[in-house]
């Protein structure tokens, strides 16, 4: 088993379609996706209720901009910094090379995305590789949003 991180962002108000997370490998390591949680806090009401697309893909070659760069955080205490970046919220998002989408679903806002394939379902990212999070929906309105992703670097 790998090193095992997590990254957040939290508060975020999310109104146009956009990257939620960027995963950027290592040159000389590979990044197993385990989890990724998306929840927002703005919006309770039925009449506020939307259903948002969201999408997992790997193989743009030009990051995005716009966000945030979280601090990768080790999950044991005191282990070594993640050897890649992780991007959140960019709002311009990654592009060129051969995307691939490799998982697609709509959820519901008031439940919130949770995403925890079983293991032989795992997205396994390759070194230098680039893998996102990425909300396909445009809001009706802002969201106040939070998300955790929790990925393992081997190598």
């Amino acid at each position: 088993m790998g090193r095992m991180y997590t990254a957040i962002f939290a508060g975020v108000a999310v109104s146009a379609a956009q990257d939620l997370f960027e995963i950027n490998a290592p040159a000389d390591s590979c990044v197993l996706l385990h989890a990724v949680y998306i929840t927002q806090t703005s919006d309770v009401g039925d009449a506020a209720e939307e259903m948002l697309s969201i999408a997992i893909k790997s193989g743009a070659t030009t990051s995005g901009s716009g966000g945030s760069a979280p601090t990768a955080v080790p999950l044991q205490l005191q282990d070594s910094a993640f050897g890649g970046t992780v991007e959140a919220n960019n709002t311009t998002q990654a592009s060129l090379g051969t995307i691939v989408t490799h998982h697609r679903e709509s959820f519901n806002i008031r439940g919130g995305w949770i995403y925890i394939p079983t293991p032989e379902m795992r997205k396994t990212l390759a070194p230098s590789g680039r893998m996102t999070i990425e909300l396909i929906t445009v809001p009706a309105d802002a969201l106040t949003m939070d998300g955790t992703i929790y990925f393992e670097e081997i190598g």
